[in-house]
């Protein structure tokens, strides 16, 4: 009996003992408050989709991680959110190549924004989550301390212009017309390429320039010229394709080495729900939207030869070799994807 209720006693101090080293556990355990920023607005895929990834991850890791999405340029524009998380001023943003190529500076990253680079989106994904986006986002690391997480798919960008840029068919079409182009060297040679005068110009101010004047047209896909009310001060939509546009939910390298491991895949696996419900989106409102424009906003679809276009933008890459190293923008169009599977 006396050994009975001695291993009792033994049984009953390990449990103190395992329960007790549960608690400090528990209590050790690391709290993030992370800040998100990007210029897209709520109504904009991502921003949902960001949405969606911040939810998705409170609850993963039972409210340890919490990120706030600050949208619509809340903190920073997108040149000043990309320095801002270099720096670690903010957490995370959403970049993109081109920011990088100029910004870090990183010019040979500004191949995976240029025209006509994708042909498909398994081609996109097959480049970007492979050996070849792999070697490009471990640079970028190197360079900068930004440590791009994943990879989401906004649209194919088209031409959107004022009724006074007129009806566009071919490059030689957009001879003087302003459009708008993000303020980076590799978003100029997009506009170069495509046979206008591009105009460097902030997000946030693209809808009163169109509505003033001061350019004549900008680029975007469907569900952003849709959420940002574009087509209220503009008249065509002409079907060049001339962009695969992606970004890069991006954090700070500090905070990211300061997580643990299973913080870190709970973070990849919440990104992950967050870019399938942006994509899922975006696809479905591109299919939707060129007839809402149509018949509800009495906008014009122009058909362009889009081969003009394709060949008037790869004169202008000719120069790009010495940035982006010989051959490199025709090995990704021609990098196969047809055994690739998306993550």
């Amino acid at each position: 009996m006396k050994r009975v209720k001695l291993f009792k006693i033994i049984l009953t101090v390990c449990l103190l003992v395992v329960l007790s080293s549960t608690v400090v556990l528990a209590e050790e355990q690391p709290k993030y408050n992370l800040k998100f920023a990007c210029t897209s607005v709520p109504p904009e895929p991502q921003t949902k989709g960001y949405m969606k990834f911040a939810e998705t991850l409170e609850q993963l890791t039972g409210g340890n991680i919490k990120v706030t999405i600050y949208h619509s340029g809340q903190l920073a524009d997108q040149k000043t959110q990309v320095l801002g998380t270099m720096r670690g001023d903010i957490d995370m943003c959403d970049g993109a190549p081109s920011w990088y190529s100029d910004l870090v500076p990183y010019p040979e990253i500004g191949v995976l924004e240029a025209a006509y680079v994708f042909k498909s989106l398994d081609h996109l994904y097959y480049v970007v989550n492979g050996p070849i986006g792999k070697a490009y986002w471990d640079e970028l690391r190197k360079r900068s301390g930004l440590v791009v997480l994943d990879t989401w798919f906004l649209g194919t960008r088209e031409l959107n212009l004022t009724e006074k840029a007129g009806v566009v068919r071919t490059p030689e079409d957009l001879k003087g017309v302003k459009l708008r182009m993000p303020g980076s060297e590799a978003w100029m040679d997009v506009g170069r390429g495509l046979g206008a005068q591009p105009t460097p110009l902030g997000f946030n101010e693209v809808y009163m320039a169109l509505k003033t004047g001061t350019i004549d047209g900008q680029d975007n896909p469907l569900p952003t010229d849709f959420a940002s009310n574009f087509h209220e001060v503009t008249h065509y939509i002409v079907l060049t394709d001339h962009q695969m546009t992606i970004i890069n939910p991006t954090i700070n390298e500090k905070v990211w080495d300061s997580m643990p491991e299973d913080y870190k895949v709970y973070m990849k696996k919440a990104l992950l729900i967050g870019r399938n419900y942006c994509n899922q989106l975006v696809l479905e409102e591109e299919a939707t939207l060129l007839s809402k424009f149509k018949n509800e906003f009495g906008m014009e679809i122009i058909i362009p030869d889009k081969a003009a276009f394709m060949e008037s933008v790869k004169k202008v890459y000719a120069k790009n070799d010495d940035i982006w190293g010989k051959g490199v923008y025709e090995m990704i169009q021609n990098t196969s994807a047809e055994v690739y599977e998306a993550e």
